[in-house]
């Protein structure tokens, strides 16, 4: 039986091997935009600022007012929803500098059924662009297309007039080698599948002349590990907290000013042993172990901790301006970056661009477009409280 290899052409990607412990690009950045000392973790693309509005704040969005995409940010803010149905997709051509094909893709879909109550659904996809496979004499054998995707269903629930909780399901499917790539070499490669949960909360005060603070806290990817061979170990889904908070000022009738901040720290562990990444331990002994396992001690354990600052003005509520800034510690994925954009709304419509202002020699990630086209519908929900 012949060996099969993969042969890249016109800068296709380099395909996740499980051993590696990430997605990685031709250069050795991995799928999120991260450099190899980060912590590491299979399917990356789950905490990928995948919208607009976020995506020109720093990546910030657990606090922020809710809209369809807080499936993403932080789902319990559902259940604040003003109309009874939003509807948004959003697109990004991804670490296009190195690739030119890769991208995420997103859908996000909410339904108050009462005035306490939603129900949200979203669907986010990761293409990794094609690849031509060779055999070993280099004949072709056609393209591959290699591809992650993650389904989610949540329900949101406020609980009086200011808090609400979130639970969310998810279903995760990674793509990323094909099946014929291990035959002959004594391992059976295949797709990678995991279940995982979300929980979250949200809570608002507002205080003043129309003006608010908000908190929100978002635990998500708890589940199974995933795995991409029947003779390997399974690996550590990126479980993840996210904190935030926001205040909000109207300023005056038509001027608006939303100030805020997110927290970030992945729940995995942060050693590595012999195959360069730890396997050998249960996911909620990894989560517990996150807080406590860095080698240099408490020192490091908040080197771990991204932070997201980020601003919005609003006119009139009609045109908005954003910016922010994402930073990741050198030792730690050294992710940093200025985030800029806009946004219109006309009528039902909102449409939302964001740029990812870096230097292409420092960050993978640099011009980095969001596009992010959404709808609010239905109506309102005037339903009595249950």
């Amino acid at each position: 039986m012949k060996f099969f290899t993969f042969h890249h052409i016109t800068y296709s990607v380099l395909l996740l091997l499980p051993l590696a412990g990430f997605a990685q690009t031709p250069s050795g950045t991995n799928t999120n935009g991260s450099n190899t000392s980060a912590i590491p973790v299979q399917v990356p693309f789950l905490n990928i600022a995948p919208d607009s509005r976020s995506g020109a704040m720093g990546e910030a969005g657990v606090a922020i007012s809710p809209d369809v995409n807080a499936n993403f940010w932080n789902p319990s803010k559902l259940a604040f929803l003003e109309s009874n149905d939003a509807l948004s997709v959003s697109y990004s051509p991804w670490l296009r500098h190195l690739v030119p094909d890769i991208s995420l893709s997103y859908l996000s879909y909410a339904h108050k059924l009462s005035d306490r109550n939603t129900f949200g659904a979203s669907l986010r996809y990761f293409n990794y662009g094609s690849t031509q496979l060779t055999d070993n004499t280099a004949n072709d054998l056609g393209t591959y297309t290699p591809n992650e995707f993650s389904l989610d269903a949540t329900f949101a629930r406020k609980f009086g007039e200011n808090f609400s909780l979130g639970l969310t399901m998810r279903y995760i499917h990674s793509s990323i080698s094909s099946i014929s790539f291990s035959q002959g070499t004594g391992q059976v490669d295949k797709a990678g599948n995991a279940v995982a949960a979300d929980v979250s909360l949200y809570y608002k005060a507002p205080y003043g002349n129309d003006n608010l603070f908000a908190f929100g806290a978002h635990i998500s990817n708890i589940g199974s590990k995933i795995s991409y061979s029947d003779v390997q170990p399974s690996y550590f889904l990126p479980a993840n907290l996210k904190i935030g908070a926001a205040n909000t000022w109207n300023l005056d009738d038509v001027n608006q000013l939303t100030v805020t901040v997110d927290l970030n720290k992945l729940l995995v562990p942060t050693g590595r042993d012999s195959t360069g990444v730890i396997t050998d331990v249960s996911v909620p002994s990894g989560i517990f172990r996150s807080f406590t396992d860095a080698r240099g001690g408490f020192s490091e354990e908040l080197k771990e901790i991204s932070i997201s600052p980020g601003i919005e003005y609003w006119y009139n509520q009609q045109f908005a301006l954003r910016a922010g800034y994402f930073y990741e510690n050198p030792s730690k994925g050294d992710r940093h970056y200025l985030t800029l954009g806009f946004g219109m709304k006309y009528d039902i419509f909102n449409f939302d661009f964001s740029y990812l202002a870096a230097s292409q020699q420092s960050s993978a990630l640099a011009n980095t477009l969001r596009f992010t086209l959404s709808a609010n519908f239905g109506g309102t929900t005037n339903a009595s409280k249950r």
